[in-house]
């Protein structure tokens, strides 16, 4: 009885170890819900990553995006929102953004570092796209975004 329980927890083990380390291959995750968002004329399909362990993840081992696409990370409650580069193959600007869609501020981010990016203030949104998409469209702080992660609080 005492071997059939040790070769139990022996196989959980090992299923927690080879779980952990598909984990660490670096997956994209491609398929999480999306939501339209609009910052003026312009149109985002963006990813929501919505569960903590989506936020973990967020584009980490993105080898490309489309120039329209983009991820929202949406927070329980408002709060200082810092993000880093860690797996993240792509340059990216960062969003902070207002439970109104107003963007408080932008952080252009570099790949692969763990430099800090933070909001200036407590947000529950954060969209990350390509880094100068933002600038090529002329969106600075003050800019609103429009979709309904905003509209529903």
């Amino acid at each position: 009885m005492l071997l059939k329980k040790t070769t139990t927890l022996l196989a959980l083990g090992l299923a927690f170890v080879c779980a952990g380390a598909a984990a660490q291959q670096g997956e994209p995750q491609m398929n999480l819900p999306r939501t339209e968002l609009h910052a003026g004329m312009y149109r985002i399909s963006a990813q929501l990553a919505a569960a903590p362990r989506e936020r973990e993840i967020g584009l980490m081992y993105r080898k490309q995006m489309p120039e329209h696409e983009g991820m929202l990370f949406a927070f329980e409650v408002p709060g200082v929102q810092c993000f880093w580069m860690r797996n993240t193959l792509l340059p990216l600007t960062a969003a902070f953004v207002a439970d109104d869609g107003t963007i408080v501020n932008l952080a252009d981010m570099q790949p692969q570092t763990e430099d800090s990016h933070c909001s200036a203030k407590p947000v529950r949104f954060v969209l990350e796209m390509n880094q100068g998409w933002f600038a090529k469209k002329g969106l600075k702080s003050g800019a609103r975004l429009t979709g309904a992660p905003f509209t529903s609080r």
